[in-house]
Formats: structure tokens, sequence, C-alpha cells
């Protein structure tokens, strides 16, 4: 058969929430403020600044000729498959992104969305994280999902709690040292 009339990436392209977890079934898309915000500042970035140059390198590309053999042509193609699903996946979740003002929560004595937690291990080592979207979620930075284990387990925790993890090494107590918005 001829590879003219065959599909390369049929699996790529039907897949579009590749990039991040699925919601719990039921479950809000919250985010931090300055999260939709960087979901935004990534869709205008890609819309406006690298799509309009990969299409720009495909028309330069397609018009040299032999596109079977053309690798500026192949990659390119690639890519704006790429950008398209990623476009496609952002204009999605913020669609149905609910914006949670940590700034506003009444409660500031308990751990909430948007919380910046500092908190002891059983093994003494101090740590701290901040509960954010699915979307969001940057452990580089301490920031974990509002559904992750630990998020979940610290979720309306008090200063001074003692907090039960499940993690894959077992279940783990941890303090509460410190909460803040």
């Amino acid at each position: 058969m001829s590879k003219a009339f065959t599909r390369e990436t049929d699996a790529e392209e039907t897949d579009d929430e590749i990039e991040a977890p699925p919601l719990p079934s039921g479950a809000k898309n919250y985010v931090t403020p300055e999260g939709f915000r960087r979901m935004q500042d990534e869709f205008d970035q890609l819309r406006r600044v690298e799509r309009p140059k990969i299409v720009e390198t495909v028309a330069w590309a397609a018009g040299n000729g032999d596109r079977s053999e053309n690798g500026d042509y192949i990659y390119g193609k690639k890519r704006l498959r790429e950008i398209d699903r990623r476009l496609r996946f952002l204009r999605k979740r913020m669609e149905i992104a609910e914006i949670v003002d940590p700034n506003r929560q009444a409660g500031k004595d308990r751990i909430f969305f948007g919380a910046t937690v500092d908190y002891e291990t059983g093994d003494g080592v101090a740590k701290r994280l901040r509960i954010v979207g699915v979307d969001e979620a940057r452990s580089e930075l301490g920031e974990v999902s509002w559904i992750s284990p630990i998020a979940r387990a610290l979720l309306k925790a008090e200063e001074g709690d003692l907090v039960e993890v499940r993690t894959p090494k077992g279940v783990e107590r941890i303090e509460v040292l410190k909460i803040s918005y």
C-alpha cells in the first residue's frame, strides 16, 4: 500500500487529554488566578507566536517540492499538530475552570484550596507545599494538586493538627506547623 493512503499519527490526533491528569468525575476544575493567567499566557503564546512561525515554515517547505523527504515539512506538520492539540486542551480547560482566589478565603485558620502549608514529617523534616489546581501543579516549586493524596489529607486541618497521609511507603504522620494564604 502506498504511504499516501496511510495515517502516520492516528493515536496522537485522537488523545487530547494526554498532557494533564483527568479530573475526578464530578469534580470542578479549580484554579488560582495566577494559574489561570499562566494558561491564558501559554494559549496566547502558542496561538499568536509559535503557530504562525510553524505555519510559515511549513508553507516554505511545501513550496520546495517533494514533501515525502522534506524534514522541515514533516516535522513542521508534526509540531503544528502538537500545538493545535495543546490549544484545544487549554481552551477546554479554561472553559470549565472555576477561579478561586485564596486571598478571599474566609477561614484562614484552616487549610483550603490555595493555602501554603508548612509541615513536619514524622522524621522531623520540615517541608512546605502549596495546594493549587490540577492544571497548575508544579512539584519542582512545591505546588501540589488539590486532588493529590497529601492535599486531600491536609484539607480542613488546622495548625498543630497531626494528619495521616497514605504514601507508597505506607501511612505517614505529619504535623501542620503554619498555614498562610
